[in-house]
């Protein structure tokens, strides 16, 4: 369709010039020959004029034409090439430098004879019997002041007159034909220079229809075709960014779902084989209570997932407000670390707070801070099998930093910026009976930016990791 148009944008731009240089070089060839034509004929009338005017300078004293008048018009004749008259009062020739193109006898005009009798000049193109082409006449007044003896005519051939202007339109016939051949070249040209990027906007155009949005057209032209290529890229490139984003919300629903399906299908799983081991009466009474302890267990599991769920809706939906009021860092951290010293006793493992006096307090909701903490804290444990868990405060410029630090299995830096992502499982490679639903640091990351602040790790596989919170300061005053 595009080179339909192409050709058609071809046909136009041809035609239109050439239309334009024919009718632009015709009208002004035209006006030139029409001009040249005037200005030749008015010039060759005033010339006329200026030397019939000396002649009679030269004849004005006399009133009869005799031999030597008769030889003077002879010499006027050969020395300004022009065809001398000379006629008395009534119109009457009666003397001429060329007596074998005209008798004498014969009379001019009348209408020239009274112009001239009268005092003034007569221009006329005529033909006269005698004469063997077209003349250009001018009859001005022969006598002296006041007194006029009759008139002298001064003729030129019309025909060098009309070979130039001849001549003139040939000049301005070939000069078309030439600027016709040049505007063709152009309009080839231009009509090439615009085609060729209209093919390449429609190439770029339907592939990126066809979804291939990483397509950019090359055109470094700054014209309006220029910024039409660059307005498709910049449409590609959304396009291209839509379609990638798209790809991956998809892709994060795919997985959410089969995250989902997973974390609640095994402990499902596991309460239908026990209740109906319970059912067929398979489980003696001494080990049903340990069955009813499992099943809660997995309910409790699947409550907590069904809640982190819900936290994460509401924080991607800006649903979760903040009470924000100065904390006490010292004393937060020290009743955060009691909720973990009987499982972190447990497990044999050292559990330190290390927390500077004089820190300022930390603008922040209590609630929220906790579970922030509780988080990274309980992280922390899961993965540590031996060595110390270290809860530590300090002041950075503006803001508090929490640091929990342990001596745990660590991370892969290829999961170190995964471990954000919802469902994601640093331990997903090892094994590992550790349960879990893979939301908790998507959360804290959450929780943490709704306060202003931000959260960062540091690990390197079996030696342990530090994550480092870092929260506004309250104002002081």
């Amino acid at each position: 369709m595009l080179q339909a148009i192409n050709k058609s944008i071809f046909r136009r731009l041809l035609v239109g010039y050439l239309l334009t240089v024919l009718l632009g070089l015709g009208v002004v060839g035209l006006m030139i020959s029409f001009l040249a034509k005037g200005y030749i004929y008015d010039s060759t009338q005033e010339e006329l004029l200026r030397k019939a005017k000396k002649i009679n300078l030269a004849i004005q004293d006399t009133h009869v034409v005799d031999q030597s008048v008769e030889s003077m018009l002879v010499f006027f004749d050969q020395t300004f090439d022009a065809r001398i008259w000379i006629f008395d009062e009534n119109g009457k020739i009666i003397a001429t430098s060329t007596k074998d193109e005209v008798f004498i006898g014969k009379s001019v005009a009348a209408s020239i004879a009274k112009k001239v009798a009268g005092g003034g000049t007569a221009i006329s193109e005529l033909s006269v019997e005698g004469l063997t082409q077209p003349m250009l006449s001018v009859a001005v007044p022969w006598g002296k002041d006041n007194r006029i003896y009759g008139g002298i005519v001064l003729h030129s051939p019309v025909n060098g007159i009309q070979e130039t202007v001849s001549q003139i339109r040939e000049t301005i016939l070939w000069g078309t034909l030439f600027g016709v051949l040049i505007s063709t070249a152009m309009v080839s040209y231009l009509s090439w220079s615009i085609s060729r990027p209209l093919q390449q906007i429609d190439r770029a155009a339907s592939e990126i229809g066809m979804g291939n949005y990483a397509k950019r057209i090359e055109i470094d032209s700054t014209d309006e075709i220029g910024d039409l290529a660059q307005t498709i890229n910049s449409m590609a490139g959304k396009l291209e960014l839509t379609e990638r984003d798209r790809s991956k919300a998809e892709q994060i629903r795919t997985e959410f779902l089969a995250n989902v399906s997973h974390e609640l299908r095994t402990p499902l799983t596991a309460m239908q084989g026990f209740l109906e081991a319970l059912q067929d009466g398979l489980i003696d009474e001494e080990r049903r209570q340990s069955y009813y302890d499992i099943m809660m267990q997995e309910t409790l599991h699947m409550n907590r997932l069904l809640d982190d769920l819900t936290m994460l809706d509401k924080l991607k939906n800006d649903e979760i407000r903040l009470s924000l009021h100065p904390t006490d860092v010292c004393s937060f951290l020290r009743n955060a670390a009691i909720k973990f010293e009987t499982i972190a006793a447990a497990k044999r493992l050292e559990l330190r707070v290390d927390c500077p006096s004089g820190l300022p307090p930390v603008y922040a909701d209590h609630d929220r801070l906790e579970q922030i903490v509780s988080n990274v804290v309980n992280n922390a444990i899961k993965f540590t099998e031996r060595g110390t868990v270290r809860l530590t405060a300090r002041q950075r410029g503006a803001s508090i930093e929490f640091v929990v630090a342990d001596t745990g299995i660590g991370i892969s830096p290829a999961d170190q910026d995964l471990i954000w992502e919802r469902f994601f499982k640093a331990d997903r490679g090892r094994a590992s009976n550790k349960k879990g639903t893979g939301l908790g640091l998507a959360i804290v990351k959450e929780l943490v930016e709704l306060h202003g602040g931000s959260i960062g790790v540091d690990s390197e596989p079996g030696r342990g990791t530090t994550f480092t919170i870092r929260l506004p300061a309250a104002a002081a005053g």
